[in-house]
């Protein structure tokens, strides 16, 4: 990972918005500013350098970690350290000293500001991290490659253990492990395996509910590789397919495909959305559509954009983002397919390789 660039690349902008240090606290941006992974630390970004500062139990890790930034360790209070560092480089010269508003707690926040030096005021900024972190490099792009080819395997042994009778708990239980055998660090959220009317559940995560027979599956999964996320979703039949289960399935895929066909650069998010509402909407289904039609990946499940209606986001090639129309029908039936995607300087790559052909089990 080019973390050299990264960091450049964020002095540029800051220079350009006149902040003169940005404090960043958010852990996913500070592994992508620097490479640390561990649970606990601060990277002060400036003009001049970048330095990190982390508590004692992450000696050792912090300086195998931690490129292109000076490590500080501190023996008591991080914030302490931060506040004694800056009043030896300022000198009590007033400085504005922007902080991750979204991120960095109130009760942090204060700590912080009684550590600092009488010149040195606080200032909250916004997702500057998280807007450059939109649009992945090259490295990026291959982690996630990876962590979506290994993700797509466990859909394979879902497959193998769905039947009638077996609980939702045990099917993501006998993913999860899949996950761990094939290196998977962790999963990318907690598995949802939704059967039946629980299908009807957009976040319907694994419970002890027996897997009906004649019922929607939604399966919805993901794994973390390399600090990477993937997620993908596949809604598997159990049963002899209906003809109304098929129609409102086939919708569904429509309408994925629409939404998957309107990404390349230039178009915005809410765009895309549109694609999606619009065959559901044709089929009667638009009221069933409850949710967005997807968000970025990268270093955290849900990154921007979001893939919504109203939503003006300019696509550009490295984006990454998840297209996922889904219909429900409280107390009956839901269905979801989703992949993710890549967008390319001339249109997309989809980088989930699982076939969306309505499957019964």
């Amino acid at each position: 990972m080019d973390f050299r660039t990264r960091q450049q690349k964020l002095r540029e902008h800051l220079a350009s918005s006149h902040i003169e240090g940005l404090l960043v606290s958010h852990l996913p941006n500070i592994r992508y500013l620097c490479g640390f992974t561990g649970s606990a630390g601060f990277l002060l970004v400036e003009p001049g350098g970048s330095v990190f500062f982390t508590d004692v139990r992450y000696d050792t890790q912090a300086h195998e970690e931690v490129k292109d930034a000076k490590v500080v360790i501190a023996r008591k209070s991080v914030l302490q350290a931060i506040g004694e560092f800056l009043a030896r480089r300022k000198r009590n010269r007033k400085s504005i000293l922007a902080v991750e508003a979204e991120h960095l707690t109130l009760a942090e926040k204060k700590r912080l500001n009684d550590a600092l030096p009488s010149g040195i005021r606080l200032k909250d900024s916004p997702g500057i991290v998280e807007r450059l972190r939109m649009v992945k490099d090259e490295d990026e792009l291959d982690a996630i490659r990876a962590a979506v080819l290994l993700g797509a395997k466990l859909f394979d042994r879902a497959v193998e253990v769905l039947r009638p009778g077996i609980k939702e708990v045990e099917v993501a239980a006998e993913m999860e492990l899949a996950a761990r055998k094939a290196g998977a660090e962790e999963m990318s959220f907690p598995t949802i395996i939704a059967s039946g009317a629980r299908s009807a559940l957009p976040h319907g995560r694994a419970s002890a509910q027996p897997v009906p027979s004649n019922a929607f599956v939604v399966c919805d999964f993901g794994v973390i590789l390399s600090g990477y996320c993937s997620d993908q979703t596949r809604t598997v039949w159990v049963g002899e397919v209906s003809d109304e289960a098929r129609r409102t399935y086939e919708a569904v895929r429509e309408a994925q495909q629409a939404a998957v066909n309107a990404i390349r650069p230039g178009v915005t998010v809410g765009e895309v959305d549109a694609a999606a509402r619009k065959v559901l909407r044709r089929a009667g289904l638009g009221r069933n559509f409850t949710h967005s039609t997807g968000h970025g990946v990268g270093l955290e499940i849900h990154e921007i954009p979001r893939v919504a209606h109203g939503q003006t986001e300019v696509l550009q090639p490295g984006m990454v983002i998840t297209i996922e129309p889904g219909v429900y029908f409280p107390g009956k039936w839901g269905v979801r397919i989703e992949d993710m995607v890549a967008v390319t300087s001339d249109g997309c790559e989809v980088m989930t390789p699982t076939s969306k052909d309505l499957m019964a089990v």
